[in-house]
């Protein structure tokens, strides 16, 4: 009881997206509310937000209503508001969304959206991500040291505000000289789509699904019951503790002022819970890494969650990539193209024949 305020106060500090209605024309003409089909977009969006409220404000950073928040804070909220020209807006994620096979207006699934948001971090120079998703429910360590490891600047140092100045890299103050001499670590967002189980959750990876919750690299996990998708954060004994974007509110334009009414983008009343028992089997778990040693920490924990007794592991994570998997130069395909395959291979509900070859 002494904790419930606390825990409240990090629940109603998480950016929270629901249905809006009346935004500009996605594509131009096309829908002006999500209602109905955006919700795994927007749990996209939460778990997305999550990781840059960690990035540019710290995971200790608390929203407070009626208390001004610094820019950086409307920084990140701009990313999500509802229009064209912003970075993870629902018009930027459904026009994505097509070169996928998604129609504008058709339902996600958490693997769709997953690679959605990564083509569009890309673009968001001002962040500098590196956003990496791990196919056949393998991470292999190796590809994530590959992508965050780099002797380059970030594209988007010019267009860091000025709060940004005295950023840290691996631990040194910034130096123009040092930059050129240590390789920087761009903050990772790890995006990991499992199935577990194939109509409902197998109960022997509830265990480490809860074990995940409790990581302090832990993003939380998008999925929810079938066409009905929710944002979970945490988990009270046997109920999952979720953000549910199920709610229409108007959409949101900039005061005045110029400054943006942020009050509907908390969940001001206590979140929604639901039994573990009855998540959909298909979702995708998010870890930030903000830092080299942040990740080694988070290899370390999954190493030892492998020893829980009774958590079966829901990935697998290796140092190099195994020799059976497919090689996207092989294939002639590029890298984006061959995981978007593998992963609707992987999630295909369609029955299939099978044939069994010797090895």
């Amino acid at each position: 009881f002494a904790e419930k305020e606390e825990i409240l106060l990090d629940v109603t500090s998480r950016l929270w997206f629901t249905y809006r209605k009346n935004f500009p024309a996605i594509g131009g003409t096309g829908p002006t509310s999500d209602t109905g089909w955006g919700c795994m977009l927007r749990c996209g969006q939460m778990i997305f937000a999550q990781a840059l409220v960690c990035r540019h404000l710290g995971r200790d950073w608390r929203w407070i209503k009626g208390k001004r928040q610094m820019d950086n804070y409307f920084n990140v909220l701009n990313a999500f508001i509802d229009k064209k020209d912003s970075y993870y807006s629902i018009h930027q994620i459904a026009q994505m969304g097509v070169g996928e096979g998604k129609s504008i207006g058709q339902w996600y699934g958490p693997n769709t959206v997953a690679q959605v948001l990564k083509k569009l971090a890309t673009f968001d120079t001002w962040s500098s991500l590196a956003v990496h998703i791990a196919m056949d429910n393998t991470v292999v360590m190796e590809e994530i040291r590959r992508l965050c490891q780099s002797n380059v600047p970030c594209a988007g140092a010019a267009a860091c505000p000025a709060l940004e100045s005295d950023v840290l890299y691996n631990g040194c103050p910034e130096d123009v000289g040092l930059r050129g001499r240590l390789p920087l670590w761009k903050p990772l967002v790890l995006l990991i789509p499992l199935r577990l189980g194939l109509t409902e959750i197998n109960e022997a990876y509830i265990e480490t699904l809860k074990h995940c919750f409790m990581m302090p690299q832990s993003l939380g996990v998008i999925g929810g019951k079938p066409n009905s998708a929710h944002y979970f954060i945490g988990y009270v004994g046997e109920e999952l503790i979720y953000l549910d974007p199920h709610t229409t509110q108007p959409a949101v334009e900039p005061g005045d002022s110029g400054c943006l009414p942020d009050e509907s983008f908390h969940c001001q009343h206590p979140p929604c819970r639901m039994s573990i028992a009855e998540l959909d089997p298909s979702i995708a778990v998010g870890f930030f890494c903000n830092t080299e040693a942040d990740f080694n920490d988070w290899c370390q924990q999954i190493k030892k969650l492998s020893l829980v007794r009774g958590a079966l592991p829901m990935f697998e994570l290796v140092e190099r990539q195994p020799s059976h998997f497919s090689n996207p130069d092989v294939l002639n395909l590029t890298p984006d193209s061959s995981d978007a395959d593998r992963l609707e291979r992987f999630f295909d509900s369609e029955d299939e024949d099978f044939e069994i070859l010797s090895l």
